[in-house]
């Protein structure tokens, strides 16, 4: 029988990022996708130059809709942009008893923003308690806290401790956004010692849609019934082989896609 995973976020019509990317992720990875969507965006490779959110009551509807009738054994939260999205995407999930990655999507590749203000206290206070995993970049980790942001080992275990503390089961802290020529990410569990994930800095600028990606594929091994450090290591690898293979796609003149498809199929 089909592993279903849902994927509640925003749209990116450039197919990067988003639904688009969680979608391509989960059929990469062998589970069947589902939706739910809270923005409509309209950007590309370069910028986001409309954000259109979903009607709350759409959003609940949808919820209902995929929920009442499939069977998901995992759900993965991207954008939510508001309090109000926040709100119904939490009260909605209130009985669902499988695991929720959420990734707290704050500003797109381009540097827009893509979460009001005022929603990060609300997102600490209404969906982080419910996540077996939050997946924050250095960034957004240093704006969930409002602290600085991390720069070296010792600083990333801190605020990915502060981060379990707020709540979440586990926190897998991004370093990407580092500038060490090896990018180290790292898993902090409540009930687990840290692990950590190195690979490579790669030299490219088609990273367009990496943190969706990350998420999704942790859902995915999640939804499948891996444990949570075998689930953030198959997707950590996952996501490896996608940036590595991302400049064969050629897609647009600003930050490109990621090659969710690398292992299926790639242009010579």
């Amino acid at each position: 029988m089909s592993k279903i995973v849902l994927t509640i976020a925003g749209s990116d019509s450039g197919g990067g990022a988003g639904i688009q990317a969680d979608l391509k992720t989960f059929s990469a990875l062998g589970v069947y996708g589902a939706s739910v969507i809270t923005a409509v965006t309209a950007q590309n490779t370069r910028s986001v130059t409309a954000v259109h959110p979903i009607p709350v009551d759409v959003i609940a509807q949808q919820i209902e809709a995929v929920l009442s009738d499939l069977d998901v054994k995992a759900i993965k939260i991207g954008m939510l942009a508001t309090c109000d999205v926040i709100d119904v995407v939490a009260d909605s999930l209130a009985n669902f008893a499988g695991h929720i990655v959420l990734d707290p999507v704050m500003i797109a590749k381009s540097g827009d923003a893509l979460l009001a203000d005022d929603a990060v206290a609300y997102l600490l206070k209404k969906l982080v308690p419910r996540a077996s995993l939050l997946t924050p970049n250095l960034p957004e980790a240093a704006h969930l806290l409002g602290v600085t942001q991390a720069d070296d080992a010792a600083q990333m275990q801190m605020q990915g401790e502060a981060l379990l503390a707020k709540g979440a089961k586990a926190v897998l802290m991004k370093g990407g956004h580092g500038s060490a020529d090896i990018c180290t990410d790292i898993l902090f569990h409540v009930k687990h010692s840290p692990l950590r994930l190195t690979a490579p800095r790669l030299n490219t600028v088609n990273t367009h849609g990496t943190g969706c990606t990350l998420s999704s594929a942790v859902a995915a091994g999640l939804g499948r019934g891996l444990d949570m450090a075998n689930a953030v290591t198959v997707a950590h690898a996952y996501l490896q082989g996608a940036i590595k293979a991302a400049d064969d796609l050629n897609i647009g003149s600003g930050h490109g896609p990621v090659h969710h498809f690398h292992k299926l199929w790639h242009h010579e």
